[in-house]
C-alpha cells in the first residue's frame, strides 16, 4: 500500500479534513494507493507556496538551479526499483517500462541543468542614437505543470524540469492514476535541495479535477501551463487559459501513420511496426496506429508482421514472462473491443490477438482496415495495430494525412530522397525516417499540430515556452526630443 500525500513547502501535506481516494490494481482490482484528495483550498495554497518561493529561485545563479536539477537526476535514477513497483501495482504495467521512464526522465533533468545558461538575448539595432535595445529572457512566475499517467515519470519530470530551469517555480498536478509513480519526482527533488515552494504536488480524487485546474489556472501567481493528455480534455484547458489570457502548451493525442513503401527494408520495418504499436501496450501518445503499406511489399510485410505480432502476448508484469502488461482498465478495454468488434463487422481481418475479457490483451493486428471503420479515425490506446492497403505511394501520403491527429510518424524506404519527400508531406511535429514513431530524447523538440496540440517540450525549443522575452533599453547622452 502506497499512503500519498501532496507536496507544499517541501512538506508533505494532508488535504482538508485528511480526505483521501483510492487507487486500484487494474489486474488484481486491489487498493494500492491512497492519496490526498486536494480541495479547491488546497490547491490554492500550493500556488501561493510557488509565488512566495519564485523571488528566491528566480534570482538563484544558473549554476545554483543546474546543481540542484543535477544532483535531482541522480536521486531519481537512484528510484528505478521503486519506479517498477508503482507502475505495476498502479498501472499494471510492466518493470522494464519503469525502468525506462527513470532513464529517459533523468536525462531529461540533466539536460534542463544544461539550459539554465541557455536562457540567452540579443542585441537588436535600435534607430535611436546611443540608445543599446536588448531582447531579454526572463522567468515568467508559477507554472502548472499536469501531466497523465501512460509514461509517467517521462511526463511528469517534462512538465516541471524546463519550467525550473528557466528560473520559475512550479504547480504539479499528479495524475489521479499514480500519484505514488509521480511522487518519486518531487521526492528526487526535494532531496535535491531545491528550496521549500520551488516544486510543490497537488493529487486530487478524479471528480474534483475539473474545479481543481479551473482554479489553479484562475489563480493570478499561475502564468503559464502545460499539459499532456487527452484531446478532448486539451480542448478544456486551452478554453480556461484563453478566458485568463494565460499561454498553454499542449501535447495531446496522436494517431500515427507509419508509411511502408514499396523500396523499404521489410524485417527493419517489421521490427519497427512491433515496437512502435505494442510497447508500454501501445499506451503511447506517439504509438504506431496506423499501418500504411503500398502494393509492391504489401503481402510480404503482412505475413512476417502477423508472425512476429502472434507472440507478444500480455501476461501480469511480476511474472516478467511476456512484453506486455495490462491496459490501464476497463474502461480502455471495453474502447478498444468495440474497434475491434466494429472494425470485424466491417470487414477487418484479425491476424494476431482480438478481442479481451481481461485487461491482459494480447497484441492485436488488423488487416484490410477502411475508413468506414472506427478504428480508422479513433485513438485506440491499447495493443491494437490497423493495416491500411494503400494504392501507391501517392493513396499512402493521402491516408497519412487522414486524420485529425498529428504528432509523430514514420517513413520506410531505402531511397532516402525519396523518404525525405514523403515525410515532408506527412502533417505531423515528429516524423522518423527508417525508424519508428515511438521515441523520444530530452534535447529533441516534442510536439504535434492540428488536434495533437500546439507548442514544444524539449530543450532550447521550451525556453521560449517558459519565458518572457522582453525588450530593454538603455539611453546613453542626451536625447532629442521634438519638444
Amino acid at each position: 500500500m502506497f499512503d500519498v500525500a501532496m507536496l507544499v513547502n517541501n512538506q508533505p501535506t494532508p488535504a482538508h479534513n485528511n480526505r483521501v481516494f483510492e487507487c486500484k490494481n487494474p489486474i488484481t482490482g486491489e487498493v494500492v494507493t491512497r492519496a490526498a484528495a486536494a480541495t479547491v483550498a488546497d490547491a490554492r495554497a500550493a500556488a501561493d507556496a510557488a509565488a512566495e518561493a519564485f523571488p528566491v529561485w528566480s534570482e538563484m545563479s544558473p549554476n545554483e538551479r543546474r546543481t540542484v536539477l543535477l544532483k535531482a537526476a541522480d536521486c531519481l535514477a537512484a528510484k528505478a526499483d521503486q519506479a517498477a513497483q508503482t507502475v505495476m501495482q498502479e498501472m499494471g504495467a510492466t518493470p522494464m517500462w519503469g525502468g525506462f521512464n527513470i532513464h529517459l526522465a533523468s536525462s531529461m533533468l540533466r539536460e534542463a541543468a544544461a539550459m539554465t545558461t541557455q536562457l540567452t538575448g540579443e542585441i537588436v539595432p535600435s534607430d535611436v542614437p546611443g540608445m543599446t535595445a536588448m531582447a531579454v529572457r526572463q522567468p515568467v512566475g508559477v507554472v502548472l505543470g499536469i501531466a497523465p499517467w501512460n509514461a509517467p515519470i517521462i511526463l511528469g519530470v517534462r512538465s516541471i524540469a524546463m519550467p525550473l530551469a528557466c528560473g520559475n517555480t512550479v504547480v504539479f498536478k499528479a495524475s489521479e492514476i499514480c500519484p505514488a509513480t509521480h511522487q518519486l519526482i518531487v521526492e528526487a527533488l526535494v532531496e535535491a535541495g531545491a528550496p521549500a515552494g520551488v516544486v510543490n504536488m497537488v493529487t486530487n480524487a478524479p471528480e474534483d479535477a475539473p474545479d481543481i485546474v479551473k482554479a489553479l489556472i484562475e489563480h493570478p501567481a499561475i502564468r503559464r501551463v502545460n499539459f499532456t493528455g487527452s484531446t478532448r480534455v486539451g480542448r478544456i484547458i486551452a478554453r480556461l487559459c484563453a478566458e485568463q489570457l494565460k499561454p498553454a502548451l499542449l501535447e495531446l493525442g496522436g494517431k500515427a501513420p507509419m508509411v511502408v513503401l514499396d523500396d523499404a527494408n521489410v524485417d527493419a520495418a517489421v521490427n519497427a511496426a512491433a515496437f512502435g504499436a505494442y510497447m508500454n501496450q501501445g499506451q503511447i501518445c506517439m504509438s504506431t496506429e496506423r499501418l500504411i503499406v503500398t502494393p509492391g511489399i504489401a503481402d510480404e510485410f503482412v505475413d512476417k508482421l502477423a508472425a512476429k505480432v502472434q507472440t507478444i502476448k500480455a501476461a501480469a508484469p511480476e511474472s516478467q514472462t511476456d512484453i506486455l502488461g495490462a491496459v490501464v482498465n476497463q474502461a480502455a478495454l471495453d474502447r478498444l473491443n468495440r474497434l475491434i468488434a466494429d472494425a470485424e463487422k466491417k470487414g477487418g481481418q484479425i491476424l494476431a490477438g482480438g478481442q479481451s475479457d481481461s485487461v491482459l490483451m494480447d497484441a492485436t493486428l488488423i488487416d484490410g482496415v477502411t475508413r468506414s471503420m472506427q478504428v480508422y479515425k479513433e485513438e485506440s490506446f491499447g495493443p491494437l495495430l490497423s493495416i491500411i492497403r494503400a494504392q501507391d505511394e501517392e493513396d499512402a501520403i493521402r491516408i497519412a494525412n487522414d486524420s485529425d491527429y498529428g504528432l509523430s510518424s514514420a517513413v520506410f524506404s531505402q531511397d532516402y530522397n525519396r523518404a525525405m519527400a514523403v515525410a515532408k508531406r506527412i502533417d505531423s511535429g515528429i516524423c522518423h525516417i527508417n525508424s519508428p514513431t515511438v521515441q523520444d530524447e530530452a534535447q529533441m523538440p516534442f510536439g504535434g499540430v492540428k488536434d495533437s496540440g500546439y507548442g514544444r517540450f524539449g530543450s532550447k525549443a521550451a525556453i521560449a515556452e517558459f519565458t518572457e522575452l522582453r525588450w530593454v533599453t538603455n539611453q546613453a547622452g542626451d536625447r532629442h526630443y521634438p519638444f
